[in-house]
């Protein structure tokens, strides 16, 4: 027992000590290395009439390429918009006034996020300043809805009324007229 009980000791030791390396990863990816000591972001606002499955922490991108994080969303108590603050990285701190802002979806059903495209304009956004151009999430679900229940592939409303006339090609017994008969046959 004399042999093997320091090997057992040592095991273990290599086990929990791996053990606390992996929760400290994991610490560390689930702040994705925010720790709130101190701000190397400034914050920009934007409304919106619906955020769709957007969350706080969501990502900021522009072509795809994550600049910072939603901060917080907030209902606008007197006007009901969704208002959302962005957390952008102070390296990106020349974005045109002109920027617009909009919620996209990764993928069909993947994780929502603002994606921000830069326009031309000279003057820059300070700190708190509000982006005016904005487009609200799509409702996929509710675009299948209303696709599904509003007759997707039916003739508009103009026609509504009108009959179609039968084609040539079409036989008579087709055409609405009635079955066919022996006489019909013979013809």
């Amino acid at each position: 027992m004399s042999i093997r009980a320091p090997r057992i000791e040592f095991a273990v030791g290599a086990f929990l000590l791996l053990a606390l390396a992996s929760l400290l990863v994991l610490a560390l990816a689930s702040t994705n290395g925010r720790w709130g000591l101190g701000s190397d972001t400034y914050p920009l606002t934007a409304r919106f009439s619906t955020i769709g499955a957007l969350r706080p922490n969501a990502p900021v991108k522009i072509g795809g390429v994550a600049i910072g994080h939603v901060d917080k969303i907030d209902v606008d108590p007197v006007k009901f918009d969704t208002v959302v603050t962005l957390a952008v990285n102070k390296r990106y701190d020349k974005l045109p006034a002109d920027t617009a802002a909009s919620i996209l979806t990764s993928g069909l059903l993947g994780e929502s996020y603002i994606n921000l495209a830069p326009g031309g304009d000279p003057d820059s956004l300070k700190p708190g300043d509000e982006i005016y151009l904005t487009q609200s999430a799509v409702d996929l679900i509710q675009l299948v809805g209303k696709y599904m229940f509003s007759g997707g592939g039916a003739k508009p409303a103009d026609n509504a009324g009108q009959a179609a006339e039968p084609s040539a090609d079409v036989p008579d017994y087709l055409k609405g007229d009635a079955a066919p008969t022996d006489e019909t046959k013979t013809k």
